[in-house]
């Protein structure tokens, strides 16, 4: 029970399928008391089941994170009901349509400023608001992808601001240290999730990750969820500014394993097969 005693407050869970619930399942398996936020009244049916489900019916606040006044709403809200908190996990990410198709030079200046807005900044203004609130040895966790670091066929827009994000848990995690406070980022592999259904071709980047990763396998939101609740506990307590894999390995690569035809032509192998 690793995490017995516990406090903390995930924003972005959105069903049961995503990353958000896998982390919160594991952090409350490991004995933490965990409070969930909500964007609408639309996701707000889907989230007070899950925190139902995990004794925490009565800690289900909104928080619009483009709105500032519910953040300052959550951190008084989290203050009465919790005092302090140990834990945050920033699950949240949005580019519009237009910013995950097409030619990446298309983008609308509007576009830009609304994934950068959504996906990054609402880190920064999230931990500025509730630092009043956090213990000595606060953990804060942000979720990130393989995007950020190399191109991604469809991607476009959301990596860009996956990149940013990577470099503001850097920087948040120097500015934090001197108050005990850490920043880590999980870069997941791909995942059946709400998110990524937005994205063209998804499931050939599933069978693409699971062909080439070392493990041959595409990760669970259980598997990641562990992995969160680790950079949660103190168990990585001398861990911060880090940008987790949880991938099956797949981020070392440097080019996919091939096959020859009869003719001596490569093909690509998966799982090992033509």
């Amino acid at each position: 029970m690793v995490m017995n005693g516990k406090k903390g407050v995930i924003l972005g869970v959105a069903n049961d399928k995503s990353i958000a619930y896998g982390i919160a399942k594991s952090c409350v398996e490991q004995g933490a008391k965990v409070a969930f936020t909500y964007l609408n009244d639309s996701l707000k049916k889907r989230v007070v089941p899950i925190a139902e489900e995990f004794g925490s019916g009565d800690l289900v606040y909104p928080c619009d994170v483009s709105n500032p006044s519910e953040i300052k709403d959550l951190c008084e809200s989290l203050k009465r009901d919790l005092g302090e908190i140990d834990f945050v996990v920033h699950s949240i990410a949005f580019a519009p349509k237009e910013g995950l198709s097409g030619r990446f030079m298309d983008v609308s200046k509007e576009a830009f400023g609304v994934a950068m807005d959504i996906s990054v900044f609402s880190l920064i203004e999230i931990t500025k608001e509730l630092k009043p609130i956090m213990s000595e040895n606060c953990s804060i966790l942000t979720l990130s992808y393989y995007g950020g670091v190399k191109y991604i066929p469809n991607y476009n827009l959301m990596g860009v601001a996956k990149a940013a994000l990577e470099m503001t848990v850097k920087y948040l995690a120097e500015d934090l240290g001197k108050d005990g406070i850490r920043v880590n980022a999980i870069s997941a592999g791909p995942i059946k999730t709400l998110a990524a259904a937005g994205i063209s071709d998804f499931r050939f980047m599933l069978k693409w990750n699971e062909a080439h990763s070392p493990l041959r396998k595409n990760v669970t939101i259980n598997e990641v969820g562990n992995s969160g609740m680790y950079l949660l506990s103190d168990l990585s307590s001398a861990v911060t500014g880090e940008i987790h894999y949880v991938d099956s390995g797949y981020n070392v690569m440097g080019m996919p394993a091939v096959k020859f035809d009869e003719e001596g032509k490569p093909t690509i192998a998966w799982n090992g097969e033509k």
